[in-house]
C-alpha cells in the first residue's frame, strides 16, 4: 500500500510540473504589439520635439505603410498637438509639412537555451509525438525597434525648414527559465513595471 501511495504522489508531482501558457488566438501576440507600440510612442515623442509650438502643421504620411506604421503616425500627431502646434487636414492650409518615413519597425527575438529543445519522435502508425523542451537555463529577449525620420518643408516655397537626424525607439521584454520549474520576466512595456522583475 505505501508503494502505491508513493507512486500516486510521484505521478501528481510530475503532472503538476507540466503546464502550458496560451498567449493568443490571433496571428500576432499581444507582447509583439506592445513592443512595437511602446517603441513607437517613445520615438514619436522625440520626433514631435522638433516641431515649434504654435505652428500650423500638415503631417504627410504618404511614405508610411502598415498597421504599426499608422499607430506611429497617430502617436506623432498626438505629441505634436501636446506641444501646442495645430494640425490641419490639407497641406495648403499649413505653414509647414512634416514628411515622415520609417526605416525600421520590427521585433528582434533572441533565444539562449541550455538543455534539450522540443523535438518530435516518430511513432509507427501514430505519427509524431512531441517531446517538450527541457530547459536547465533559458533566456528569451524580445526587443521592439523603430527608426523614424522627419523632414519639415515650407508649404509656400517648398524649401527645407528642417531635416533632423533619425530618432529611435526601443521596448524590451526578457524571459528567463531555470531548472525547468523557475521562471521570471523583466520588461519596460508599462510605466508601473519599468525595470520590474515579475516571477512566475
Amino acid at each position: 500500500m505505501p508503494y502505491r501511495a508513493l507512486a500516486v504522489l510521484a505521478l501528481l508531482v510530475v503532472l503538476a510540473g507540466c503546464s502550458t501558457v496560451k498567449e493568443t488566438d490571433t496571428g500576432r501576440t499581444a507582447t509583439e504589439q506592445m513592443l512595437l507600440s511602446t517603441a513607437a510612442d517613445r520615438a514619436a515623442e522625440q520626433t514631435a520635439e522638433k516641431i515649434p509650438a504654435g505652428s500650423t502643421v500638415f503631417v504627410d504620411e504618404r511614405f508610411v505603410e502598415g498597421a504599426d506604421g499608422k499607430y506611429a503616425i497617430a502617436a506623432i500627431r498626438d505629441h505634436i498637438l501636446r506641444r501646442g502646434a495645430r494640425l490641419v487636414a490639407e497641406r495648403k492650409d499649413a505653414a509647414m509639412a512634416v514628411e515622415l518615413r520609417i526605416g525600421a519597425l520590427a521585433v528582434d527575438d533572441k533565444n539562449t537555451l541550455v538543455g534539450i529543445p522540443d523535438f518530435g519522435v516518430p511513432i509507427p502508425l501514430a505519427g509524431n509525438v512531441n517531446v517538450p523542451e527541457i530547459a536547465l537555463f533559458k533566456k528569451r529577449r524580445r526587443q521592439g525597434v523603430i527608426k523614424i525620420a522627419a523632414t519639415t518643408i515650407d508649404t509656400r516655397t517648398g524649401e527645407l525648414v528642417q531635416a533632423g537626424d533619425p530618432v529611435y525607439g526601443f521596448a524590451e521584454k526578457t524571459d528567463w527559465a531555470l531548472l525547468i520549474f523557475f521562471s521570471w520576466t523583466r520588461n519596460d512595456l508599462m510605466p508601473d513595471q519599468d525595470n520590474a522583475w515579475v516571477g512566475k
